[in-house]
């Protein structure tokens, strides 16, 4: 059957609070729009806060732009304790009374920033043999879960507010968990630790400064006024060059064939989009004066 709604297409940045899954988040903006199609960039655990860019219609053929893209977040580690969910909602499993100087822990900060191999918290939605992590963990199980690669633009300390406590932001690339560097930090450390906070300050092109909150949204609902902080789907394609598309490239390309684009230092083989009068054709592959289509828009 047919999803029932309008054909909205763009990009919805909220400012989520803590408490809702993203997954309600996306259903609250789909029914406040009345939205036929709708998703998100970027999964944010319940008690996160911040931005989560929300997809409709096309846009969210361009979501795994934006899962790519560089995002940051600012959060707060408490030290002297590890939990088994490496945050503050899980149970305390290990204590020290060991506190770090600042300087000691700018220090290991060093050892977090470039290509990292990091293992995902138990409590994730990795899979293991097809099941996810935290299923598992809930479960009581422990598992070994593979360390995969990560990189991280910067860590930096921001702040001590105690001697329990210590303010960090990260800028990182796909795939980064939060909750592992407070891990991974207070075994570095040698005092545990564990994030008690956590914002994602922005996400690609998109900052939580921007965003609506749910009570926003909630007053807001199925007017024009809502409809309005809609972005254009284009600005999720904003890391990939842009091709400009001649008319009868346009076409070929909205049917799915390869099309004609102008002339432009895209290199051969590379990744880009296709417009046509200001609005996103296609998005594919470069090759000798014709972009061959991998996801095409209906706009």
């Amino acid at each position: 059957m047919a999803r029932k709604g309008r054909d909205v297409t763009g990009w919805l940045v909220i400012d989520k609070p803590a408490g809702p899954t993203s997954t309600a988040v996306v259903n609250k903006v789909r029914w406040a729009l009345g939205a036929k199609k709708a998703g998100h960039a970027g999964t944010l655990d319940p008690e996160a806060t911040g931005v989560l860019a929300v997809a409709l219609g096309d846009a969210t053929k361009t979501v795994p732009y934006i899962t790519d893209a560089l995002k940051a977040y600012a959060f707060t580690v408490r030290l002297g304790q590890a939990t088994n969910t490496d945050d503050a909602e899980g149970e305390v499993i290990a204590e020290s009374d060991l506190r770090p100087t600042d300087e000691q822990i700018k220090e290991a900060l060093h050892a977090f920033v470039g290509d990292i191999m990091q293992v995902p918290p138990q409590f994730s939605a990795v899979k293991i043999d097809g099941e996810r992590a935290y299923k598992r963990a809930r479960d009581g199980e422990e598992m070994e879960i593979a360390a995969r690669p990560l990189w991280v633009e910067e860590l930096v300390m921001t702040g001590r507010p105690d001697a329990d406590h210590v303010t960090l932001e990260l800028t990182c690339g796909k795939g980064g968990y939060v909750r592992a560097i407070a891990r991974d930090l207070g075994r570095a450390l040698g005092c545990h630790g564990h994030v008690t906070k956590l914002r994602r300050i922005w996400s690609g092109p998109f900052d939580a400064a921007d965003g609506l909150s749910l009570d926003d949204v909630e007053r807001m609902a199925k007017s024009p006024e809502l409809d309005a902080h809609i972005q254009p789907l284009e600005v999720g394609l904003a890391d990939l060059p842009e091709l400009k598309a001649t008319p009868e490239g346009a076409a070929r390309l909205r049917n799915g064939n390869p099309g004609m684009v102008f002339a432009s230092d895209v290199e051969y083989g590379e990744e880009a989009w296709a417009s046509y009068e200001g609005r996103a054709v296609a998005v594919g592959i470069y090759k000798a004066g014709e972009l061959h289509p991998v996801r095409v828009f209906h706009g």
